[in-house]
């Protein structure tokens, strides 16, 4: 058990008046926000970052946030820890209001949350060993305790053998473990991840997130990460936010959200994961049948509400005829099977509509997208 996890156990959750009004699930919120809002003076005027943002994360869950650029995600990710003040709204974390911390009780605040950047931060006159160890010396804890967390946390993230190196000797992917062991010095509660793999290489990138699931189950961390990489947020999250323009426009499971997205924001980021139609077949597709042995082509999609894989066996051999696999494939998220099939049915005797009506029985949606020879 580790000594945040303990200190939580120990420490009587504080009264709050409003707790008893709210609803048992928000209770057991680790972040919550209420009516969050943060505006910027811009040049022109107010600039509203953030608007009536309500939310709330889960102890020990991995939550993502997506959006645009500009969409306010790093802003609001940035007021768990108070990095930025909110200019409307409240930010609990255990149901205590941060808003009303001093500076003192904001230093504890912050080693209660650790950060991951895209850039890593690290000093570069500094090795990897006295990196990790700056904050703990800062916070003025005895060299021996010291010692005994470095060398835990550089086990952690693999990072024994480069101890003595400096950063500009590491890969991008060795710094940003120093940057997670950094992050963790303090036993804290909460990660934060600021597009800590958009500087990465993909082989890197699933490295790195493997480190991050690991560091979840082993210390029970809550994680907050911030990405535009959508392959992110499949591999690892629990639950995900979409924002755009300052506000919430969808929220749910990842394989909810990735697997039937209903917000054009929503749609649009996740299009690079889609299997769109080829150019090739898109030219040649027509409306109406050009020819007697022209052929049927469906979308299948697949959006996770069914759990098993589609049987293409007995798919195939209810639509009769002829049945040709375009293109497609079917991933499973969190115990969910996700995907599209495009089909190319011919020699069936069943018409366009009656196919749709047979796929259906397997998939989740299904379009007839024309007909080709």
């Amino acid at each position: 058990m580790t000594a945040a996890i303990q200190r939580r156990l120990e420490t009587p959750e504080p009264h709050n008046a409003e707790k008893t009004e709210l609803h048992p699930e928000l209770n057991r919120a680790h972040v919550r926000f209420i009516g969050l809002g943060k505006t910027y003076n811009g040049r022109q005027g107010p600039v509203a970052a953030l608007q009536g943002i309500d939310l709330a994360i889960q102890r020990g869950e991995v939550f993502g946030i997506i959006g645009r650029s500009g969409a306010g995600k790093s802003s609001l990710i940035r007021t768990i820890n108070r990095l930025e003040q909110p200019t409307s709204g409240r930010v609990l974390i255990d149901q205590v209001d941060i808003g009303e911390f001093d500076e003192n009780r904001l230093v504890a605040l912050r080693r209660r949350i650790g950060m991951i950047f895209q850039h890593f931060n690290l000093m570069s006159a500094k090795t990897v060993w006295q990196n990790v160890e700056l904050p703990l010396k800062v916070a003025g804890v005895p060299k021996e305790q010291r010692e005994k967390k470095v060398r835990e946390l550089l086990e952690l993230v693999g990072l024994q053998a480069k101890h003595k190196a400096y950063p500009a000797q590491l890969s991008g992917g060795q710094k940003q473990r120093v940057g997670i062991a950094r992050a963790l010095v303090h036993d804290p509660d909460i990660l934060l991840c600021d597009e800590a793999t958009s500087a990465l290489d993909p082989e890197t990138t699933q490295s790195i997130l493997g480190l991050l699931r690991e560091i979840n189950q082993r210390l029970g961390l809550t994680i907050v990460l911030i990405t535009h990489e959508m392959a992110v947020i499949r591999d690892i999250c629990d639950r995900v936010v979409v924002l755009e323009h300052g506000h919430i426009v969808e929220q749910g499971p990842v394989w909810e959200v990735f697997g039937n997205p209903q917000h054009e924001v929503s749609k649009t980021l996740l299009a690079p994961l889609q299997h769109t139609l080829p150019q090739e077949l898109q030219s040649r597709l027509q409306p109406q049948p050009p020819s007697p042995d022209a052929a049927v082509v469906l979308r299948l999609q697949f959006t996770g509400s069914a759990t098993d894989e589609p049987d293409l066996a007995a798919l195939f051999s209810a639509l009769g005829g002829r049945v040709r696999l375009l293109q497609g494939g079917v991933e499973r998220i969190q115990g969910h099977a996700l995907g599209q099939l495009l089909l190319a049915v011919s020699g069936s005797s069943l018409g366009a509509q009656q196919l749709r009506q047979r796929a259906g029985q397997w998939a989740q949606q299904v379009e007839v997208l024309g007909y080709v020879v």
